[in-house]
């Protein structure tokens, strides 16, 4: 459904008008040429992906002035395989520099709106990509997520947010920001959409050594009819809340919703009880310490020298690198590299992480899936919280954990004001 003109949302960073008829055309011709019987599942699909996922002779600037004029040589293997399977690829979406952020304000060249509300934001760090497909823009995108990025943009704006397990989907090609936790996922209008980029995404990579070697399903099979399952399909399913997510911070809208979501999952056959994870509040600073220790040794690749911005006036080489840091990178970016550079004591926080991993497998060994809100709060203004980072963290409460797992998560709409539920799987 068309909300809201995409020039209003600004959801994208580059559009590539000329790149995606000439897919079309191609797709056109193959179709004179043998028949609709022998096209890809995807022909035709149109779709976007978040500018922090190369693609090659397109430019790729990850939200970031550093990279504003980087035209890459090769595509992501994620943006390769779903144009193998017929995807036209309509540009790059917005997203807050590097992936670091909630709310896409953090963008070197513009923040994205809420197609549902142009005041508001449609979170982050892939807004653009959740925006773009809110709007009726494509009809699907990706995003990355490494501590909630799919899922809190999706939440935000009422659509579909699928964060793989860790290594599902290849990461090659994905600009890095923290590299044991990135994942790239799809955004989607529906689950069945979701599940056919999936599909199309997943599988080994020789150029990606983290991607798993376990054999793809062909996902979207896997979503029986409803009709074909009678009028309780979740029939034997066992489902818990996770207490520790309903408490103190969360807006009553969210807790609403989630108890209502609960309601609709127990009349369709659920059983839905709660359970317990008191590592929970241990995984945000834990996380916040992972991630910007791994982004302050990722980002050191930006050094003025092999490609990016580079500083003209610098006479040797700490002033390169100094000038061009400076000139390229905004203000959140710089505070989580600092953030990463002072508190890298992993020790401690690899024990928080493997406690969070083993509570959640305690948790899934006797239930199909956890539930809670995706985030705690709907959409906010633009500009509310952009000069308060903490608060912005704070969002990140209800996702982290599962990326500190590597677990597999979905985010779905769950009333008007978006107050998604959270399906967390061991599969």
């Amino acid at each position: 459904m068309f909300i809201t003109p995409q020039s209003s949302v600004a959801g994208f960073i580059t559009v590539d008008q000329e790149g995606a008829l000439r897919q079309a055309q191609q797709l056109d011709e193959h179709i004179a040429l043998e028949g609709s019987q022998a096209l890809p599942p995807l022909a035709g699909i149109p779709l976007a992906i978040k500018d922090n996922l190369v693609t090659r002779g397109l430019r790729s600037t990850a939200g970031s002035r550093i990279l504003s004029s980087f035209v890459p040589t090769y595509d992501a293997t994620s943006v390769t395989r779903l144009k193998h399977n017929g995807a036209v690829v309509l540009g790059k979406t917005n997203c807050d520099e590097f992936g670091m952020g909630s709310s896409t304000e953090n963008s070197a060249f513009h923040p994205t709106r809420n197609p549902w509300d142009l005041d508001r934001v449609p979170g982050g760090s892939s807004g653009g990509s959740a925006a773009a497909v809110a709007a009726g823009s494509c009809v699907a995108a990706l995003g990355s997520d490494t501590g909630g990025s799919v899922r809190q943009p999706a939440h935000f704006c009422g659509v579909v947010g699928l964060k793989p397990s860790y290594g599902r989907v290849s990461r090659h090609g994905l600009v890095a920001y923290a590299s044991s936790l990135d994942c790239v996922g799809p955004l989607a209008a529906c689950v069945e959409d979701a599940a056919l980029l999936l599909t199309a995404m997943a599988g080994p990579d020789p150029l990606d050594a983290t991607s798993s070697s376990q054999p793809v399903q062909d996902y979207a099979a896997g979503l029986p009819p409803l009709a074909s399952l009678g009028s309780r399909p979740l029939a034997g399913k066992k489902l818990a809340l996770i207490r520790e997510t309903l408490g103190p911070g969360l807006e009553p809208g969210v807790a609403s919703a989630i108890t209502e979501a609960a309601r609709q999952l127990e009349a369709l056959g659920a059983v839905v009880s709660e359970v317990s994870l008191p590592s929970l509040e241990l995984g945000l600073p834990a996380y916040y310490v992972l991630a910007t220790s791994e982004a302050s040794s990722n980002l050191a690749r930006y050094d003025g020298v092999r490609y990016g911005l580079h500083h003209p006036e610098a006479k040797e080489l700490q002033a390169l690198y100094a000038g061009t840091r400076d000139a390229g990178l905004g203000a959140e970016v710089k505070r989580r590299i600092l953030m990463g550079t002072f508190a890298l004591s992993a020790g401690y926080y690899d024990a928080v992480r493997t406690l969070i991993q083993r509570e959640m497998a305690s948790a899934l060994l006797e239930h199909d899936a956890l539930l809670c809100p995706t985030a705690p709060t709907t959409a906010y203004k633009l500009g509310e919280k952009v000069t308060d980072p903490l608060a912005m963290y704070k969002g990140d409460l209800c996702t982290v954990n599962i990326n500190l797992a590597g677990l597999p998560a979905l985010s779905l709409p769950a009333s008007e004001t978006f107050s998604s539920t959270l399906l967390v799987s061991s599969t």
